[in-house]
């Protein structure tokens, strides 16, 4: 069955390929090593609090950490915080470590990390665990309509879980 992100995708006429590996734990990381994918080109979708009940989306390497102060800016509010899990899961409607950017629960401003466009392609999650979506990393930004920013904090690292 159809994850409601590949039903939005089909019905934009985007093109992906779905990609399965074995979940153990949920994490960019283990997508990586899993489907032989470098962490770079995996995506991580991160649901923010924007504050005042705004939730955003965050589409960022897999080996790069958030910058808060970039994105917020981003966003035009004075901060921003990585959503707790029962948030996260109520504004996209997905599980964390299934969240994708695409078919969300409710409509999110999305902004993409501008590094993602040198990958010819990338994995991002489908919407649920378990199962990525490889895909041109341009085709995201565009469905998405999100703003393509350096949003990750200069270095490399991984995010806080």
């Amino acid at each position: 069955m159809p994850t409601r992100a590949v039903q939005f995708l089909e019905r934009r006429g985007i093109a992906f390929e779905i990609v399965r590996y074995r979940h153990t734990q949920k994490g960019a990381a283990l997508a990586a090593r899993a489907t032989g994918f470098a962490l770079e080109k995996v995506v991580k979708t991160l649901v923010v609090d924007a504050g005042q009940g705004r939730h955003a989306l965050a589409l960022i390497p897999g080996n790069r950490r958030l910058d808060a102060k970039r994105l917020a800016s981003a966003l035009a509010v004075k901060q921003v915080r990585l959503a707790g899990v029962h948030a996260a899961q109520r504004a996209s409607g997905y599980v964390v470590g299934g969240i994708s950017p695409f078919g969300t629960a409710h409509q999110m401003e999305a902004v993409m990390e501008a590094q993602l466009l040198s990958a010819g392609e990338v994995l991002i999650n489908a919407g649920r665990r378990g199962i990525m979506l490889k895909m041109a990393p341009t085709d995201i930004a565009a469905v998405l309509q999100c703003r393509v920013l350096a949003i990750v904090r200069p270095g490399r690292g991984m995010a806080p879980r």
